[in-house]
């Protein structure tokens, strides 16, 4: 980086990244889950699936919010010459810091069938959901402040955890830089003009 820049990569981006993968994973494991009589049958397996469904979603929606907001509230604002990450680039580092952690759980998914037909694969499409509630819950907070959350790319793992232990502080720029709209979602024509 030039002149002491460090290069920054947006959070809410990094929380929606896992939320695609995970919910287009569980959604095919749930189905293929279904076709198996399992040991507790299938009414039983999509009944326990949707309780997993709900309780994963609100779990993961609700997790590390007091972490988020503290780090949120003490941001500084980025440095002149900090790299702004591409949001295409922060999925591409996310995805694949966890593509055997992905093949693993829909492996796990797709033989937890066996006992409890579809309640894995609705589990994993659950955990799905809840990222894409907590990206849309940062995006409001975004909004609401005027700013966009950043945190620096060393101190992701396996380019993950904007939240975790090794986060210090967020660097906070106005609501227009970079190429994702508040909560990581792609920009659309209208708002890069």
């Amino acid at each position: 980086m030039a002149r002491g820049g460090q290069g920054l990569v947006r959070v809410a981006c990094v929380v929606r990244a896992g939320a695609a993968p995970l919910w287009w994973l569980g959604l095919p494991a749930a189905g293929i889950g279904v076709l198996v009589p399992g040991m507790t049958g299938r009414r039983i397996g999509v009944l326990a699936g949707a309780a997993l469904f709900l309780l994963a979603a609100v779990v993961v929606a609700l997790r590390h919010r007091g972490r988020y907001t503290a780090l949120a509230r003490g941001a500084a604002r980025a440095g002149k010459h900090d790299v702004l990450q591409d949001r295409a680039v922060t999925v591409r580092n996310w995805r694949r810091g966890h593509r055997w952690w992905l093949l693993l759980a829909f492996l796990a998914a797709l033989g937890s069938a066996f006992a409890v037909p579809a309640a894995g694969g609705m589990l994993l499409a659950g955990a799905g959901g809840g990222l894409w509630l907590k990206a849309a819950w940062l995006g409001r907070r975004e909004r609401a402040d005027r700013t966009l959350l950043w945190v620096r790319v060393d101190r992701l793992v396996r380019g993950g955890r904007p939240a975790g232990r090794a986060v210090r502080a967020y660097r906070g720029t106005g609501i227009s830089a970079g190429d994702a709209a508040p909560g990581g979602s792609r920009r659309r024509a209208a708002e890069l003009v």
